[in-house]
């Protein structure tokens, strides 16, 4: 598989948050307004490669010439759980309106199983480094689109007439869905 294809499946035809339904609770969480759901996609996609890029080697380097495979999740969750206290350090410093904006959002990436989906994707699927990163890059950008798709979506329920059963989080629930439906279009792009 060419690395153009890997970056499609990743990003559209298994996108994380439509196909797969992991990240559900910074999806509804951050999709308040496109700010908040930019930010939170790029600290997201930060983490993701960043993850890929320490626990690639760790596992190829370190865990798998040492018989020591069983450890790859307890790893891969110290080096994410590391890399969500460096982007919270900088995040604070560089941009505190946006730090305060996330809220418990922030240091619940740290638990986002998206990210450590890839990371154990990339062992399983066989990837090579640079295939890993790829991949990496193509699930958080889809996670980034799924975001910014929900927070338009969100912006016109504001002013539409929801019956009142459906209010709040239920009818975001009824969009995600009607938007996996349209996700699946994507199944036969890439083979």
């Amino acid at each position: 598989m060419n690395l153009f294809s890997i970056f499609i499946k990743a990003f559209l035809i298994d996108n994380i948050v439509f196909m797969s339904f992991l990240a559900l609770c910074p999806f509804i969480g951050m999709s308040t307004d496109e700010d908040k759901s930019i930010g939170m996609g790029l600290a997201v996609t930060f983490v993701t490669v960043l993850a890929t890029c320490v626990t690639w080697p760790i596992y190829r380097f370190i865990l798998e010439p040492l018989g020591l495979k069983f450890l790859e999740t307890l790893a891969f969750i110290l080096v994410i759980a590391a890399l969500v206290q460096l982007v919270e350090f900088y995040l604070k410093k560089s941009a505190p309106g946006l730090y305060n904006s996330m809220g418990i959002y922030l240091a619940l990436i740290t638990t986002n199983c998206a990210i450590l989906y890839v990371t154990l994707a990339n062992i399983s699927k066989d990837f090579t480094f640079v295939e890993s990163l790829v991949y990496a890059v193509g699930v958080a950008l889809g996670f980034l689109l799924a975001l910014l798709l929900l927070s338009g979506i969100r912006r016109r329920i504001r002013t539409s007439p929801i019956p009142a059963f459906l209010k709040g989080t239920p009818i975001l629930f009824v969009c995600a869905c009607l938007i996996s439906m349209a996700f699946m279009g994507f199944s036969g792009l890439v083979k």
